[in-house]
């Protein structure tokens, strides 16, 4: 599907591999709305502040956004969180809460997202010859393969997502809706980035090629091809360098 003059929905667009979605959606001529806990400062965009993993807070959030923009057609979920944590650790086992709180918001949110933004979707006229009225792309994580020890809650959350992906590719495809997900592996992100230099550089030394962490404009670029190439469609795309998570 083409981008040049549609409207499209990043979902953790405030910073990191959301920001730099957004600002190559921009680039390629859509007009885009950023969704984020907190609202991104000077972006220039729509920015509007919303829990992904609270139903009347992102339908509030889309109507805003159709309002201003019109209904999207492109919707990129990246808000995610990561919070490390053992099943049983020293202290015994981990707070059901923490676990919660990472599938709610990696999991549920990316569904909530999803449902709203294909509700509206499926009631578009159609742009392409193919039929096409929308794209859906959502962010798994190679953690979704090769969990580490530490990663349940992130491992699972982010399984979901990937697992998501073709039974709503199917129930879409009738709407001429595609849905694809990206499986990023070790990223330079703010939630890495809070790392220290000696434990980004171990991490970037494991990449088999090329040697360091992935750039958020390499996640963009993919996300922008996942848009205009209608043959992609109910797969999950590893985005990593070829690594592949060892136990811990």
């Amino acid at each position: 599907m083409e981008i040049q003059g549609h409207t499209a929905v990043v979902t953790g667009g405030a910073s990191g591999l959301g920001a730099a979605t957004a600002a190559a959606l921009v680039g390629a001529g859509a007009r885009v709305a950023i969704i984020d806990l907190k609202p991104a400062e000077n972006s220039g965009l729509l920015s509007i502040a919303a829990d992904v993993g609270d139903g009347p807070s992102l339908e509030a959030a889309f109507a805003r956004v159709a309002e201003g923009l019109g209904p999207a057609r492109i919707l990129v979920c990246c808000a995610g969180i990561a919070t490390p944590g053992r099943a049983v650790g020293r202290d015994g086992p981990l707070a059901l809460d923490r676990f919660v709180q990472v599938v709610r918001v990696n999991l549920i949110g990316t569904f909530n997202a999803v449902r709203l933004a294909a509700a509206a979707m499926q009631k578009l006229a159609p742009v392409s010859p193919d039929g096409e009225r929308g794209v859906i792309v959502n962010t798994a994580s190679v953690a979704a393969f090769d969990g580490q020890i530490g990663q349940p809650a992130y491992a699972a959350s982010k399984g979901g997502v990937a697992a998501l992906t073709l039974p709503l590719a199917r129930e879409f495809a009738g709407f001429g809706i595609r849905v694809v997900t990206i499986a990023p592996g070790i990223f330079s992100t703010p939630m890495l980035q809070g790392l220290p230099t000696e434990v980004q550089q171990a991490l970037a030394a494991d990449v088999p090629f090329p040697k360091r962490l992935g750039q958020p404009k390499e996640f963009a670029a993919l996300a922008l091809h996942a848009v205009t190439n209608t043959m992609l469609n109910g797969e999950v795309v590893r985005l990593d360098g070829g690594i592949r998570l060892a136990p811990k």
